[in-house]
């Protein structure tokens, strides 16, 4: 089992909303992607921050949106359309989105509208 799987989604959000920010987004557009791609509640997403849901327990109660799998690209050198595992494949898609929207890209094409 690879470490990132038992490592709490709240000790990496942080690290998320410092990229974002850095790059002149927002955290509420963080949240709304996370919200987007794992189908949970705002205050479903602050309640698993809270309460330092690892990310096997965050994506296995996660209802993934179904136009996750247009989410192609790389991260730090990985495809994630090409991640073997599951969990691994869903946590490469949050980084994707994440980079996405560092990088200035529109809100409706990070969330693939």
């Amino acid at each position: 089992m690879h470490r990132i799987f038992t490592t709490s989604v709240a000790s990496v959000y942080p690290h998320y909303v410092t990229k974002v920010e850095r790059k002149g987004r927002t955290q509420a557009e963080l949240d709304e992607v996370i919200c987007w791609l794992t189908g949970f509640s705002e205050s479903e997403l602050a309640a698993h921050l809270a309460a330092e849901t690892t990310f096997l327990d965050f994506f296995d109660v996660a209802t993934l949106n179904p136009a996750a799998s247009l989410i192609t690209g790389s991260v730090c050198g990985v495809k994630v359309q090409d991640v073997e595992d599951p969990l691994m494949q869903k946590i490469r898609y949050l980084d994707k989105l994440v980079d996405e929207l560092a990088k200035g890209r529109p809100m409706e094409k990070v969330l693939r509208g």
